[in-house]
């Protein structure tokens, strides 16, 4: 391991080794509290590998943390034949991180007492979604189920947020059996507003918009995009259903906050002009910085 380590590392610079360390620690500490201030001293669940470890936690006493790390060594060997090997080995060193945090951060619930479980719930979903966010923004696990959205998302471009929801429902419905129902319940409240945030972090919060524009005053309009905007457009071939006559569609992408500006633009040119506006969760190319796995 540590020769591959070296390997895929030898080409890196130092600064981007350290920041995604440091998102590393910070991910996996905000999970850590959500685990042990929230979710365990209320009964809570969580979902993939940190929800088995808590259930065998209550069921033995063992701490979560060896847990995770026992049951996370199958899932990296057969990982790392699935992914990218750089991936791995952070999740790799991600997941040492969180069964250490996990370990030393155990019983802090005894000083941040939360004795109402809806509370216990939301908060505890913030926090770790915060955490999973921080982690896979920067292109990093914790290993366990991240390794299979990760696989997802590479094969199906499944949301990461969506495809954990899915599988750790599954998980959650049998821990019912042992816990009741009303535990599940409210870990599913955590596990959603948890999975949304991560969505959000990882994309970030300013969406970018997929704006398609049919007008009579095309070049005009694309003209005042490119200037007032700064952002380039492309022409595609159009035809009127009802006119049968050519036209140029516009097609562009903005920012959210370049939405409303791009709006008056097109009022002010053509008033009659048609367009749409569409949700874009990620944009790879000039002007637009890549973010996820």
């Amino acid at each position: 391991m540590a020769k591959k380590f070296a390997k895929s590392f030898k080409s890196k610079d130092m600064k981007g080794l350290l920041q995604k360390l440091i998102f590393i620690i910070i991910g996996n500490f905000l999970c850590s509290i959500a685990f042990n201030v929230f979710f365990i001293p209320n009964k809570l669940l969580s979902g993939g590998v940190g929800g088995l470890a808590i259930i065998i936690q209550y069921l033995t006493t063992l701490p979560a943390g060896i847990s995770v790390f026992l049951i996370n060594i199958p899932i990296f060997v057969i990982g790392t034949k699935m992914i990218d090997r750089e991936f791995a080995i952070y999740g790799f060193i991600s997941m040492l991180v969180l069964s250490f945090l996990l370990t030393i951060t155990n019983g802090i619930g005894e000083y941040f007492i939360i004795d109402d479980i809806l509370l216990a719930s939301v908060f505890g979903g913030v926090f770790n979604g915060i955490g999973m966010g921080l982690m896979f923004r920067n292109r990093v696990s914790q290993g366990g189920f991240d390794i299979i959205a990760a696989i997802l998302r590479i094969k199906y471009n499944v949301n990461i947020g969506s495809g954990l929801m899915a599988v750790n429902t599954v998980i959650i419905s049998l821990s019912s059996l042992l816990f009741g129902y009303k535990s599940a319940m409210y870990t599913l409240i955590g596990m959603y507003i948890g999975y949304r945030i991560l969505d959000k972090v990882q994309t970030g919060f300013n969406v970018k918009k997929n704006i398609i524009i049919v007008s009579e005053k095309s070049e005009e309009v694309a003209n005042a995009i490119i200037t007032k905007l700064h952002r380039g457009v492309t022409f595609l071939e159009g035809m009127g259903g009802y006119t049968n006559e050519d036209k140029k569609v516009i097609y562009c992408i903005v920012t959210s906050r370049e939405t409303a500006t791009l709006k008056n633009i097109v009022e002010e040119i053509d008033p009659s002009a048609f367009f749409t506006i569409n949700d874009v969760v990620e944009v790879q190319g000039s002007g637009f910085k890549n973010v996820g796995m």
